[in-house]
């Protein structure tokens, strides 16, 4: 399955059909118009794929094994995105809630941190910068 994508991200017939599955969480990043008091204007989001997509499976199979899941999955966009376009979606489902919820959050923290994906941020006042990552302390343990 391919994680990494040039096209927009739209959340339709997203919801797999999974009997056993009694919690599905989804959590869609979303380019906001404004970043550290600064108007955004868009993104552009680049990656070396193969190694993003290698990365994310790697991440999907380690929290299988961490939680007991029906489901899990992570798109992320590549390309030029405008404000309010969907950058990142992450999707897990399991019998239980907490299960779901523990391994999305699981997920989302380790690509922000470790897959190869960089993001730069275009301004209103016409100056543009690559993003310093996420610096918010994160627990994948």
């Amino acid at each position: 399955m391919e994680h990494i994508t040039n096209n927009k991200i739209e959340l339709t017939n997203i919801v797999p059909s999974i009997p056993s599955m009694g919690g599905y969480v989804l959590f869609t990043g979303i380019v906001r118009n404004i970043n550290e008091g600064k108007i955004v204007t868009h993104l552009e989001y680049e990656a070396y794929s193969e190694l993003a997509n290698q990365m994310i499976n790697s991440i999907l199979q380690v929290c299988r094994g961490k939680w007991d899941l029906q489901f899990a999955n992570c798109l992320h966009r590549l390309g030029t995105l405008i404000v309010g376009e969907i950058a990142v979606i992450v999707s897990t489902g399991s019998v239980h809630r907490d299960e779901a919820y523990q391994a999305n959050r699981y997920i989302i923290d380790r690509v922000k941190h470790e897959v190869p994906i960089w993001k730069k941020e275009y301004f209103q006042d016409g100056s543009s910068e690559w993003s310093k990552g996420c610096l918010h302390d994160s627990n994948h343990e």
